[in-house]
């Protein structure tokens, strides 16, 4: 593989499950040191891709090289060269955090003394030093979460695979997290992650891809897709008055409109700017939200705002 081919690539890549379309023809690449996020609510194919990267299920159709291999035909030399972090942290409860460790590791023929420093390298690195003899059933959910990702880099892997990393944890472990996977990929490793939390994405991915109902949307880093979907600035009008009669007098200002229940959404290059011509004319709400727009701004404008289960 040259050093320019990109780590992961697909073309058209489909699952099928059934008459079920979970991953709908999409295509995207991957290049080496990158930190690439599938951003999606929960059914959009995010997991269903991911598995079909690290060689967990089979794709339908379509194209899909990991590290330069076919995963039809490659799976084992795959697997070798990859750390997985699934969603649910299947570790031993009855082992110890050092013995779980030392365990997986013996997956990969790493042993003895290798295996141990190692361990200790990663028990360092994931801020769990002096956790090696406590059983995983007495550690705490934040704990468990970064023993899953010390465990993922024990074979020393060329790409990170995080499922949905940090769902379930409270504020100050998901904290922990990110700065854990931070350093990660200032490292040089490349990650590859599913969320659903857009401020994740925003912190942690070079470029992000929005999927929804197994289709790509858009493609590109947090910024690009902020300023291609949203805008710089959103004004919130709650329980407010319709603007739209406005719009001419606004000079330009208001890039984007949106109406959700008994909320106008206004997306502008400066809300503070907006908001003061908004009142020169006279229209001064008494409740707005004046705020940067953000990755969610971008999600709901491409998705819609309404509730599917």
């Amino acid at each position: 593989m040259c050093a320019y081919s990109p780590v992961v690539s697909a073309r058209a890549l489909t699952k099928r499950y059934g008459q079920t379309q979970a991953v709908r023809g999409i295509d995207f690449s991957i290049p080496a040191g990158e930190c690439f996020g599938f951003l999606g609510v929960n059914g959009a194919g995010k997991t269903t891709t991911m598995k079909m990267i690290y060689c967990r299920i089979a794709r339908t159709s379509g194209d899909l090289l990991v590290l330069g291999r076919d995963p039809a035909r490659d799976a084992v030399a795959i697997k070798q060269r990859l750390g997985v972090v699934a969603q649910e942290n299947d570790i031993d409860p009855e082992l110890t955090v050092l013995e779980n460790l030392l365990l997986y590791a013996s997956f990969f023929g790493i042993g003895g003394a290798q295996a141990r420093r190692r361990a200790t390298e990663l028990l360092d690195l994931l801020s769990l030093t002096g956790k090696e003899r406590a059983q995983v059933k007495e550690i705490s959910g934040g704990m468990k979460r970064r023993l899953v990702i010390a465990r993922a880099l024990v074979n020393d892997p060329e790409i990170l695979v995080l499922d949905e990393p940090t769902t379930g944890l409270d504020p100050q472990a998901r904290l922990l997290v990110w700065e854990k996977l931070g350093a990660l990929r200032e490292a040089g490793l490349t990650l590859l992650l599913t969320t659903h939390y857009m401020e994740e994405a925003a912190r942690l991915c070079n470029r992000v891809a929005i999927i929804d109902e197994g289709r790509i949307l858009a493609l590109g880093t947090p910024f690009e897709l902020i300023e291609r979907f949203a805008a710089a600035d959103v004004l919130e009008l709650i329980d407010a008055a319709d603007a739209s009669a406005l719009h001419e007098q606004l000079d330009g200002l208001v890039v984007r409109r949106e109406r959700h229940g008994d909320t106008q959404y206004l997306f502008c290059r400066d809300s503070r700017e907006l908001l003061r011509r908004l009142r020169d004319l006279g229209f001064d709400p008494p409740r707005h939200v004046a705020r940067h727009a953000t990755l969610e701004d971008v999600f709901l404008n491409l998705t819609g705002r309404e509730l599917v289960e």
